[in-house]
């Protein structure tokens, strides 16, 4: 059976940190150490090969985790950086769902770390019907 790829844009643009002034970011909403559950579509039951990149800002620690579906993605989830980077990470310990499922970002609570999540793109393969 054949397959195409597919993918769902979030625009998470939120600043995770024990306070909102540790780092200048005007663009992104102070939450402290959760995002809220950004939801995104699949449209398939089938989804296999996912993974997801996101961009993030100042990340200063490997703890951070990324929940898909309320459950971690397992592993480190974002390195460390001094500036912008990209990331991407295997979907390997959860799984898509079809139709409405979620993304949330959480800070370790235990270290001092300020840092910010901008677009995350969650990536598919799906069969082509």
């Amino acid at each position: 059976m054949p397959h195409r790829a597919n993918y769902a844009l979030v625009n998470v643009s939120c600043h995770l940190g024990p306070t909102d002034d540790a780092i200048e970011v005007p663009w992104a909403e102070y939450v402290g150490d959760a995002t809220p559950e950004f939801e995104f579509e699949v449209p398939t039951d089938d989804a296999t090969d996912a993974y997801l990149g996101l961009q993030a800002f100042r990340v200063g620690t490997f703890d951070h985790e990324l929940r898909i579906n309320g459950e971690s993605l397992g592993g480190f989830d974002v390195p460390p950086a001094d500036g912008w980077q990209y990331w991407e990470d295997a979907v390997t310990e959860v799984e898509l769902r079809e139709g409405t499922n979620t993304l949330q970002v959480v800070r370790d609570e235990s270290v001092d770390d300020s840092f910010a999540v901008n677009n995350v793109t969650v990536h598919w393969r799906e069969p082509v019907e």
